[in-house]
């Protein structure tokens, strides 16, 4: 394997093969830059989440070289062990690796960050990302973005669970993410949307009740 100038990001591509590692793109580069701006209909994502998805995409090139199981819930598991601080988990995982040929301290110093995805993206690819227009509900908008995130989060907290054989069902779990409201001055409780659309969260202490102070 050959190292190319660029930053760290082409490197890796170059040495590890990833050119075609999207296969919903012409090229990897391509499916990076489609991701960040949300590109046919996608959600626009952050430096950080397309930096995991970037070394989870390695990783997977690494585990499919070297015949070891590729299952999502697994990768996701072993992402976050290399990722970890707790030494003595890590240091298991390398001795595993070990095993099937892979030299896991030279693939934790392969990950990238996310600063050297921004510079990626931004000064080697020259991309540009168009500012989302908003739609002049900002509040809304806000929180269906928390909820996406939180829902994003306990995927993957899952997958890396059935990964570890935590939960056996885990892959085929539905996440339903709930933003509750909850009266001040009683147990009533509504869902957000609920909530905008009657005007009030309790018809008692609320305008439902023509009681607002």
């Amino acid at each position: 394997m050959e190292a190319t100038t660029g930053c760290k990001v082409d490197r890796i591509i170059a040495e590890y093969g990833l050119f075609d590692a999207d296969p919903q793109f012409d090229s990897l580069d391509d499916g990076l830059l489609a991701r960040w701006r949300g590109n046919a209909g996608r959600t626009p994502q952050g430096y950080r989440p397309l930096t995991d998805w970037f070394n989870k995409r390695l990783l997977r090139t690494v585990y499919t070289e070297h015949g070891r199981e590729t299952l999502s819930g697994r990768l996701e598991a072993a992402y976050e062990t290399l990722q970890s601080d707790d030494p003595l988990d890590t240091a298991e995982l390398i001795e595993s690796l070990a095993v099937d040929g892979i030299d896991g301290e030279q693939l934790q110093s392969d990950f990238v960050s996310w600063g050297t995805m921004r510079t990626h993206l931004t000064e080697c690819l020259d991309g540009e990302k168009e500012p989302q227009q908003s739609s002049g509900n900002w509040e809304r908008e806000s929180v269906d973005r928390a909820r996406q995130i939180v829902h994003e989060t306990v995927e993957e907290a899952v997958s890396s669970l059935t990964g570890k054989d935590v939960i056996a069902d885990g892959t085929t779990a539905a996440i339903d993410v709930q933003i509750q409201l909850r009266c001040g001055s009683c147990p009533t409780q509504v869902p957000f949307g609920v909530a905008i659309e009657r005007g009030y969260i309790c018809a008692t202490h609320g305008d439902g009740g023509g009681n607002r102070k």
